[in-house]
């Protein structure tokens, strides 16, 4: 059984699950899940490759344009991104929450660290600045609109990060991060996306690309179809066609992503279909009866069995998360679906 289908396996193409006992993020399902802003996740801002990258790209596409320079440290990769994925996973949080928000976070690293399923190592953090250095260096022009305001404007991805505290062992302990206006501004107007958790598992930057544009166009509609030149392209990837199209057969049969399957169709099409979860009997959280009478005043007239079942399929969807209370979790879900 793949991976993307709640496995935790740590073979093949996977990286293991480093933290698989621990709370992923402070809160419980509804507001802690990872989320991905809507704009990076359809155009190639991050680079796909493992070493530095110094190349400008360059990117139009329906009248959106991109150019993305980097720094002497090269530009920031999809593994860098996992900390703006935080930063944004915090402030949906807070949103939710009623908490206030800014800018302007202030994180503890280690939390940073075990949310994204990293090292905690001393090489963990040695890593984790130079993510915040890329991120900070990477300079991006473009007329991306984010909160329905289209502007032609240069920034970086974040505005400045700073460690506040160090361990006696040299380790950060807690970092300062302040996030590019357009970023914050597509938070607040909660223009994201949730991910699932297993996407900080997958172990090529090619596969979390595609997982991205899945997440984004496919949703959960019954399927998305992308040309195979289209899809090069929004990836950013720089392989010629031929290994392109090799790099995503290999895809197609390790079969990894979760929440999504891939299929190549005549023509170059690639095809795009959800996962369909089953559940074994017993598995899974099941809101209390209260729960369920608080569901039924939320949504008069509601099957809130059938809401109960849909909202397990969306909890293994997404990684299959410890809950500290399922009863708050699925009312919140309710709450938002309504």
């Amino acid at each position: 059984m793949g991976a993307g289908r709640g496995a935790v396996s740590t073979g093949g193409g996977w990286l293991p699950q480093r933290h698989p006992t621990g709370d992923f993020f402070i809160c419980d399902i509804l507001d802690a899940l990872p989320k991905d802003d809507l704009a990076s996740m359809e155009h190639p801002i991050f680079s796909l490759s493992t070493r530095a990258d110094l190349r400008v790209l360059s990117y139009a596409r329906n009248g959106v344009t991109v150019t993305v320079t980097p720094s002497v440290r090269g530009r920031a990769t999809l593994f860098d991104k996992d900390i703006l994925i935080y930063c944004i996973s915090q402030l949906m949080a807070a949103l939710n929450g009623g908490r206030p928000v800014g800018r302007t976070l202030h994180l503890r690293a280690h939390d940073l660290l075990v949310a994204t399923n990293r090292e905690t190592s001393g090489d963990g953090y040695r890593r984790l600045v130079e993510a915040f250095e890329r991120l900070a260096g990477t300079r991006i022009t473009t007329n991306i609109a984010t909160a329905e305001i289209e502007e032609t404007t240069g920034f970086g991805l974040i505005e400045a990060w700073q460690i506040l505290r160090r361990s006696r062992g040299g380790r950060m302990v807690s970092v300062r991060v302040t996030l590019a206006e357009w970023l914050y501004r597509a938070v607040l107007a909660k223009s994201v996306l949730t991910l699932s958790r297993d996407y900080f598992r997958l172990r090529k930057p090619l596969e979390r690309r595609v997982y991205e544009l899945a997440r984004k166009h496919c949703g959960q509609q019954p399927e998305w179809r992308i040309s195979l030149g289209v899809l090069a392209q929004k990836t950013g990837s720089a392989s010629p066609l031929r290994v392109f199209r090799r790099m995503i057969r290999d895809m197609i049969e390790a079969d990894h992503l979760p929440d999504y399957t891939l299929a190549e169709e005549p023509g170059d099409i690639i095809r795009v279909r959800p996962r369909r979860v089953a559940l074994a009997p017993g598995e899974g959280p099941r809101p209390t009866p209260e729960a369920l009478d608080a569901a039924r005043a939320l949504l008069p007239g509601a099957d809130v069995h059938a809401l109960e079942a849909e909202w397990r399929g969306y909890w293994a969807r997404s990684g299959r998360p410890r809950l500290r209370s399922p009863d708050a979790a699925f009312l919140g879900w309710v709450r938002k679906r309504g």
